[in-house]
């Protein structure tokens, strides 16, 4: 069966990596849109746009109802949910099949089954696999995470049985950090999934992120696509990612790729999915969990393969079989598997010299990198305005090369000549840490991040006293302005809390506009007593 429409119930620059791949296959393209995203990019290259209302999710991209009221109605055969909003939700796929429209992704029962992160640990377990040391049952209370952590040894994480994308998670590194961590972990997760369920589980110091990329068709077979190094990190929420890993030697790569593939199969999984590990120091590796979707930093494994994961997608939605196979080398691929190394930057509106806090805006001018080897996925365009509605990724740099270190070169390069103007990104953090030697010589874990940003110098804020006089004294204070501006140093009127600093229950929007806030009022004392 191909083809004729297809819904995307999504937004921002996967929506338009969809749509690209449609129209290369002939597929006409539903797009739908809050009001706010009304003169977006994804709606500007539909054949149809069709509006969800107003821009909070809960009545837009997450609102099944209406999405498939508009599916109905345009007369698609299949939705392609993205990556986020409704990518992995249960419901929706169910609601789609019961429609009698194909949902581009694993089936429904797929979904409820990897969506629970203790289901998943058990059937995994059961099917030989090894798993990180944790418990298989949910933890009800304080005493239940004491008991448990006693067992295995702190330090313990605490997730949240049916989330993910680092929401819901809290690190304990002794009893007295107990309660509040249950506490937060238990808001944060019932605000993000509507469930307040938790598990525990052994936290592996200096681990690293690893993720295998296979694609399953509807008669049985499952292929992998080789691994992603997904271990730089802020906020358990990636920021870089490679292929292949600089950790792995090749009997470590078969092993964990054997295990994907046999995770897989365990679970009948069906389509393009992901399956994580933890790599521990002493080159022990655990399950993680099951990506039952497309991932933002497909776009790595795409460059080293020569395949495109969307269109394999599409395909094995429509009943098709998978067009190679593990056996043989992967010979039927447009190249061999893993051919040279690519990276991945994500672009975020966000200041990742003020705790990576999103920031918004209106994008002025921007400039694209070009040239061989590069490739970016972006939806931003002069005058986009930045709001603080949905997830503050707005593009992403991708480089490939034939060695690691011809694609950090390249990928110095692109981000040199990558600018945006009228928003914080990322990617002045991307030019620091494509210079430091121990990305440089692989040495990285999933604390990365919290090491390396400890190592940033903050520009001082001239000081000065009240009463003084003359025009040094005026230059001092202009200078204090201009320093608070730069720096975001002195922003609020006193120390952040521990609940402020790390709890995802405050939205990071709000801890912004708190922080902007403050810089107002600092730069309005100055000006006072110019």
């Amino acid at each position: 069966m191909k083809f004729k429409k297809v819904l995307i119930a999504n937004r921002g620059e996967i929506a338009l990596r969809i749509i690209r791949t449609c129209r290369e296959m002939d597929i006409e393209i539903v797009a739908v849109y809050s009001d706010v995203d009304k003169y977006s990019l994804h709606v500007k290259f539909a054949d149809e746009a069709y509006s969800l209302g107003p821009p909070q999710p809960s009545e837009s991209y997450l609102n099944i109802k209406k999405i498939i009221g508009i599916a109905r109605k345009a007369k698609v055969q299949a939705i392609h949910p993205g990556y986020g909003f409704l990518a992995e939700n249960s419901h929706f796929a169910k609601a789609c099949e019961n429609g009698g429209i194909i949902f581009i992704g694993p089936t429904s029962e797929n979904l409820r089954m990897l969506g629970d992160k203790l289901e998943a640990r058990r059937n995994v377990q059961n099917a030989g696999i090894p798993v990180i040391p944790g418990t298989l049952d949910e933890i009800n209370n304080e005493r239940d995470i004491l008991k448990a952590a006693n067992q295995i040894g702190y330090p313990v994480v605490i997730k949240a049985a049916d989330g993910g994308g680092g929401k819901g998670i809290r690190i304990i590194s002794s009893q007295k950090e107990i309660p509040s961590a249950f506490r937060l972990a238990k808001e944060e997760a019932l605000s993000a999934f509507g469930s307040s369920r938790m598990y525990l589980e052994k936290y592996i110091e200096g681990a690293r992120h690893i993720e295998f990329q296979i694609l399953a068709d509807n008669f049985g077979n499952v292929v992998h696509l080789g691994e992603r190094e997904c271990s730089i990190q802020r906020r358990f929420q990636k920021l870089i990612e490679e292929t292949p890993s600089p950790a792995l030697t090749e009997a470590l790569r078969k092993k964990m790729a054997n295990a994907a593939v046999k995770v897989a199969k365990a679970v009948k999984y069906c389509n393009a999915g992901t399956v994580e590990f933890l790599l521990s120091p002493d080159g022990n590796f655990y399950f993680l969990e099951v990506n039952t979707r497309l991932q933002v930093e497909h776009p790595v494994t795409e460059m080293v393969t020569g395949t495109d994961i969307v269109k394999h997608q599409l395909k094995i939605a429509m009943g098709e079989r998978l067009a190679f196979s593990q056996k043989g080398g992967m010979d039927k691929l447009v190249c061999p598997c893993n051919v040279g190394t690519s990276i991945e930057c994500r672009i975020y509106a966000e200041d990742p010299y003020n705790g990576f806090l999103p920031s918004t805006g209106t994008i002025r001018l921007h400039q694209l990198p070009s040239g061989a080897g590069i490739r970016v996925e972006s939806s931003i365009f002069n005058g986009m305005e930045v709001l603080p509605y949905y997830d503050p990724l707005i593009g992403k740099l991708i480089v490939w090369g034939e060695d690691r270190r011809t694609a950090i070169n390249r990928m110095r390069t692109a981000l040199s000549e990558f600018r945006i103007s009228g928003i914080k990104t990322t990617i002045s953090f991307f030019e620091r840490v494509f210079k430091d030697k121990k990305f440089i010589d692989g040495d990285i874990s999933t604390k990365y991040v919290e090491k390396f940003m400890k190592k940033r110098i903050h520009t001082p804020i001239p000081s000065f006293k009240r009463g003084e006089r003359g025009v040094s004294e005026v230059n001092r204070k202009i200078a204090a302005i201009i320093a608070v501006l730069a720096t975001g140093r002195g922003t609020l009127q006193r120390a952040p809390t521990l609940r402020e600093e790390y709890d995802h229950t405050l939205s990071p929007w709000v801890l912004a506009t708190r922080q902007e806030l403050g810089r107002v009022k600092r730069c309005n004392s100055i000006l006072q007593e110019l």
